[in-house]
């Protein structure tokens, strides 16, 4: 298979990624199509639809070897399941598979079309196999059942930073900033109050520690 496009985010490295798509909708990205899939044609009627679906290759998780169990983050690292009964990027095939809001469709004088979509949960750079639309009537189960994911109450994180310090940020990073940490990033099996984490996110690297009460901004670096 050959990509055909190309997603730009802000995460410039896997840690700090959300778990899955959707869950951050602050989140912005830019699809960048391949030269040779610049055609408005192919995009004829994709206006109509409000969210679609990525399917993408874990670019940086490739591996020689698989393992048939993993280790899922929902279930706080410390129990395993079958590969195929998890989201996991370590897989037989590095295939992910995403759904997102469609923002806008966008005409550029050097890239061709763009679409531009929230709520991605891919990595700046990642290849992108194919592109389809999200039928409501067909991709919505509203009985579905969650599997183990359903066992595990999942509590968005309470995130505090001095607003001084948020403002070394671009305004329009600031709120999609505090949404992936309020998603809280670091494995959940760490409870080390002293341990300051880092993450890159756009150009700039956040450091935050964990407390009984949430995350908290420390510091924010340009990189």
């Amino acid at each position: 298979m050959k990509p055909i496009a190309v997603i730009y985010t802000d995460f410039k490295e896997k840690f700090g990624i959300p778990r899955q798509s959707g869950l951050v909708d602050e989140l912005i990205g830019e699809i960048v199509f391949e030269t040779p899939y610049r055609c408005e044609e192919a995009l004829r009627g994709l206006e109509c639809f409000s969210h679609i679906w990525l399917i993408w290759e874990f670019s940086q998780a490739k591996r020689e070897d698989w393992s048939p169990t993993v280790r899922p983050p929902r279930l706080g690292g410390n129990r395993r399941m079958g590969v195929f009964a998890t989201r996991s990027p370590f897989r037989p095939n590095p295939i992910g598979l995403s759904c997102v809001r469609l923002v806008d469709i966008k005409k550029t004088a050097d890239k061709g079309t763009v679409l531009i979509v929230a709520g991605a949960d891919l990595m700046d750079g990642t290849p992108i196999f194919d592109i389809k639309p999200y039928l409501p009537y067909a991709d919505a189960h509203p009985e579905a059942t969650g599997g183990f994911t359903d066992e595990t109450v999942f509590k968005e994180m309470d995130v505090s930073a001095d607003p001084e310090l948020l403002k070394k940020l671009p305004s329009d990073k600031r709120n999609a900033l505090l949404a992936v940490l309020r998603q809280n990033p670091r494995p959940s099996y760490q409870h080390d109050s002293e341990r300051i984490y880092g993450m890159r996110f756009a150009d700039y690297d956040v450091r935050f520690r964990y407390t009984k009460n949430g995350l908290t901004i420390i510091d924010i670096l340009s990189v």
